[in-house]
């Protein structure tokens, strides 16, 4: 069950006509009441009739709903409000009495109705189709006051997770305040017109999180940024104007009318990519930073690298399972450095068209998230994965056989990683983490299948992995160093 709260508004009548509207679209078949604020009446006679030409006419009932606007004390600058829910289509059919009910919780959880006051707002909820309804409402009570709906959208998602459990659907899981900002539709419009693959805010949030995956450093950061063509404008401290307190960054090709570019800040892009939370993950576990020179090197390093890496991923998962019940914090540092390295991967594998390991790291990346883009504070672990996150990043592309080879066994491990992260975030009810983390490790699975199909037979020691046989068979790298586990249970590969 996943209910949108839209844009706030003033245009009421339109709201209305295009909820009553029939015929045009596939899921406008037959729209009715189901449900209205207490003392409305008999919902038949609120039922907006049919015009000569078809058309319902919304007049009477948009006037009711406005009436208590006219009273209002302090009325807010946009005073309709509009939510709808809708139910995926592997649910059952509810009824129109379900509907009912659930669109009196959802007005309760919002506190723009609580179930029993006679004096909230007034509001409707039409159905229109088998698996969705609208809720609207006006934003003043019937006592004059304003309604302000503070975290409308939060409230009515838990509450929604409380009525999926309830009527057996589908649990689509509460708002956990982890997902990075979306593309408004007008970019999603302008970069279909465009013919872009991707909005910009998407592009940028992408090419953003691999150069802070391979930085060590604000310095290196906005120079990775100027080196893959983004456009980066510092912003710096008005009481202190040497100081750089935050950035912005813009595609050259993304422009407006006037044909100025369009800067996004790093919050706009996600909530961890603010320069302050960049600076908490460039921080090691006594605060220091550091930063790796540009380097030569030959296939052998690589793949010495690609298989130290392989180690620590692998470690990594068995930290996360070990850390989850005793010091979840040290868990989550763990995670986050994996995404990092993921990130890194996927730009040394994939950096000019994105494949299956750059999406597998976008959904690394949704799973490892917390709440409201928090940065956990490094460990030794944590500070080793994101220092090979580094060097695999200043290795350049891999492309070559051995580099693949070595590739292939990293990927795997990956997807083990990702399954761990999977069954944590289960265990912490955390459902679209837990939902991302499955993406992630199939996404990583069919990157390993592509490697196997350019490469001919796989290495016996994974063979298995790839060729969907239990994922526990032990896999036979070279032997480098394990990563430091000073603050941390020692840790044995599988």
């Amino acid at each position: 069950m996943n209910p949108v709260v839209h844009k706030r508004h003033n245009d009421l009548s339109k709201l209305l006509w295009y909820l009553f509207k029939e015929g045009r679209d596939d899921d406008h078949t037959d729209a009715h009441l189901v449900a209205a604020w207490d003392g409305a009446g008999d919902l038949e006679r609120l039922e907006p009739p049919r015009g000569l030409d078809g058309r319902r006419d919304v007049r009477r009932l948009a006037a009711l709903l406005a009436q208590p606007l006219r009273a209002a004390r302090n009325p807010p600058r946009l005073t309709v409000w509009h939510c709808s829910i809708r139910n995926p289509p592997e649910d059952r059919v509810l009824s129109d009495p379900t509907w009912a009910e659930i669109a009196r919780q959802v007005m309760d959880a919002t506190g723009l109705a609580p179930i029993g006051d006679p004096r909230a707002v007034r509001w409707i909820a039409v159905r229109h189709s088998p698996n969705h309804i609208h809720l609207a409402a006006t934003l003043v009570r019937q006592d004059g006051y304003t309604a302000w709906g503070w975290q409308d959208m939060i409230n009515a998602r838990r509450r929604c997770y409380e009525l999926e459990l309830r009527y057996g659907l589908r649990r689509v899981g509460p708002m956990d305040r982890t997902g990075h900002r979306r593309p408004t539709g007008a970019e999603v419009n302008k970069a279909k017109r465009l013919g872009h693959t991707m909005p910009a805010r998407d592009e940028l949030r992408q090419r953003v999180r691999a150069a802070a995956a391979a930085s060590g450093n604000e310095a290196e950061f906005f120079a990775r940024l100027a080196d893959v063509g983004v456009l980066v404008n510092p912003r710096h401290s008005v009481t202190q104007p040497g100081e750089i307190t935050g950035y912005s960054v813009a595609l050259p090709g993304n422009t407006t009318a006037a044909g100025t570019p369009v800067y996004f800040s790093g919050g706009r892009l996600a909530r961890d990519l603010t320069l302050p939370r960049l600076r908490q993950r460039w921080a090691g576990p006594h605060g220091q930073a550091t930063s790796h020179a540009p380097v030569r090197v030959s296939t052998q390093a690589r793949i010495d690298a690609l298989n130290a890496a392989a180690v620590a991923v692998r470690g990594a998962a068995a930290a996360i399972g070990q850390l989850a019940g005793t010091d979840p914090q040290a868990a989550v540092a763990v995670a986050q450095a994996a995404s990092d390295t993921l990130t890194a991967i996927a730009a040394a594998i994939e950096p000019r068209r994105p494949g299956p390991v750059t999406a597998a790291a976008e959904l690394f990346d949704h799973a490892a998230r917390e709440p409201n883009g928090h940065v956990a504070r490094a460990t030794p672990r944590s500070w080793d994965l994101r220092s090979l996150s580094r060097l695999v990043h200043l290795m350049g592309r891999l492309s070559g056989d051995k580099d693949t080879s070595a590739m292939l066994v990293l990927l795997l491990e990956l997807a083990r990683l990702a399954d761990t992260l999977e069954s944590l975030r289960h265990a912490q009810q955390r459902v679209h983490q837990a939902e991302a983390a499955r993406r992630a490790a199939e996404s990583l699975r069919a990157a390993a299948v592509n490697t196997t199909g350019r490469l001919g037979s796989p290495p016996a020691t994974v063979a298995a992995d790839v060729t969907g046989l239990p994922a526990d068979t032990p896999t036979i790298i070279r032997p480098v160093a394990e990563s430091s586990t000073r603050d941390e249970p020692a840790l044995r590969g599988r």
